[in-house]
């Protein structure tokens, strides 16, 4: 927190009469006096930004920010893993992708996390560092990545009462796998949904999230041609859609690799879905 000049130097002068502040000159003795409390301590925590309901309640849809001057994006990553992929998560298929994680790391990019549930029980380990580590955010996937709607790139099919404790269900599995604050953001399994997905999950508080930038690493193998279509899509605003799966995605550390640094030359910042979110919404 930054305060104003003469405010800080009031307290500065209080602070030295109760107990020693680097910030106010030389140290003094501390006194038996009861230390302050921070000044954020009675502050409620802020909810994280969301859309208002649509039309008839219905969960609303984001997909980008309002295309201003000011250049943010935000990438963000599914991490994918349906109900029934166990078995194969046994057998060595890695829907984990550490490498990708570390390169976002180290590259000091923020970043939104799309995770399911299964995911979240497969990799708790994982899950956890993402949930506490302040430059991610983690939203929801379902539970099982099955489909919202019929006919979504072969998934199998929620069925409409379902769909609610489906998403509910996935929420469970963050809290058990030590992710404290999942955001209240949700992205349908294979962006498929209808008006009745809306509605099924509506009353939750949450906001769909889509995006404008198909990325095309699902199952690609050129990590340039990754990064080609990101770079010509991205726009002000513009919400990334990539993916945290090895086995399914095996390109994308490259591609971040390349897509990053090539946007920052281009003014871009990177940003959560959380911020571009409060932007369509004017809370930032």
């Amino acid at each position: 927190m930054i305060l104003p000049v003469r405010r800080l130097a009031a307290l500065c002068a209080l602070g030295a009469a109760l107990a020693p502040l680097a910030a106010c000159g030389t140290p003094r003795e501390p006194r038996a006096a009861r230390p302050a409390a921070p000044a954020h301590a009675s502050l409620a925590p802020t909810r994280p930004p969301t859309l208002a309901p649509g039309p008839a309640g219905l969960t609303p849809v984001f997909s980008n920010a309002p295309r201003t001057a000011d250049k943010r994006v935000a990438l963000t990553f599914d991490a994918d893993m349906t109900a029934d992929q166990g078995a194969r998560a046994a057998a060595g298929e890695h829907f984990d992708n550490p490498g990708l994680i570390a390169a976002l790391r180290a590259l000091k990019v923020p970043a939104t996390v799309f995770m399911t549930g299964r995911w979240a029980e497969e990799y708790p380990d994982q899950a956890r560092s993402l949930g506490r580590d302040p430059r991610f955010e983690i939203a929801n996937h379902s539970y099982s990545h099955y489909a919202f709607t019929d006919d979504c790139y072969g998934l199998p099919t929620v069925p409409e009462d379902a769909m609610r404790a489906d998403v509910e269900r996935a929420y469970t599995a963050f809290r058990k796998a030590g992710v404290p604050d999942a955001m209240p953001y949700f992205r349908f399994p294979g962006g498929c949904y209808d008006r009745r997905a809306l509605r099924a999950v509506s009353g939750l508080g949450m906001t769909a999230v889509q995006w404008d930038v198909v990325s095309g690493d699902a199952f690609a193998t050129d990590a340039d041609a990754v990064a080609r279509q990101v770079l010509e899509g991205v726009r002000p605003g513009s919400v990334v859609v990539m993916h945290c799966t090895r086995s399914a995605a095996p390109t994308t550390e490259r591609a971040v690799r390349t897509v990053v640094p090539e946007l920052r030359r281009q003014g871009y910042r990177f940003v959560k879905v959380s911020e571009l979110i409060g932007a369509a919404s004017g809370r930032r």
